[in-house]
């Protein structure tokens, strides 16, 4: 029970995922997108030797592609990213996992080796964190609970990463940072991908 990932999610329905980019493909095309970055968050995490927890936006969804043998489900709570993060950090400390790292499902370019050495960095540092192109972060580990790491962020802005180190610096903590890689969010983060190019191949 040391290592654990959680995984965020949002409920596959159409209109309700990729609404930036939605607005330039459409919304059939956007929920095709987000299964495919779901599949393709499931293919880096399931061979992980980690306990594996999937925090749905809105309600558990049983028997989608995240094995319900494999991932222990649950539903995210709170008003805003920071409260519902840190809520799920709070409930995989209390079942026991000393090193958590969370991830969300819209980084095409993350991989296996990327959160294995996530995990390798947090053995000897307070904090590891990924930053995102955009500002953001598409990862963030911790070992002890620490509220103030989660407060008072403009989350979907491009001041998370930089406010999150801030805070903590501010901290004491000590922190190691990934490689910087690009979410999907928008159609320039997409047309950068070989994703519509494979969706095409998986129709014919």
């Amino acid at each position: 029970m040391e290592n654990a990932l959680i995984i965020f999610v949002r409920n596959l329905e159409k209109g309700k995922v990729k609404q930036r980019l939605a607005k330039s493909i459409g919304d059939d095309r956007a929920i095709d997108v987000y299964g495919y970055l779901l599949e393709h968050t499931k293919d880096i995490t399931i061979s992980c030797k980690y306990n594996l927890f999937v925090f749905y936006s809105h309600y558990i969804h049983i028997a989608d592609v995240f094995d319900d043998h494999v991932f222990s489900k649950h539903v995210q709570e709170g008003e805003d990213l920071g409260e519902r993060m840190m809520n799920a950090f709070k409930k995989v400390f209390e079942l026991g996992c000393k090193n958590i790292c969370i991830i969300g499902s819209d980084c095409y370019e993350l991989q296996t080796y990327t959160l294995i050495d996530a995990f390798t960095k947090l053995h000897e540092r307070d904090v590891v964190i990924g930053p995102a192109k955009d500002g953001g972060y598409y990862l963030f580990g911790i070992k002890k609970l620490q509220p103030d790491l989660f407060a008072n962020k403009e989350w979907g802005t491009s001041s998370v990463f930089d406010d999150t180190i801030t805070t903590i610096t501010n901290l004491g903590l000590t922190y190691a940072e990934l490689p910087v890689l690009n979410d999907i969010d928008t159609i320039e983060d997409l047309l950068q991908t070989d994703i519509l190019t494979k969706l095409e191949e998986e129709t014919e």
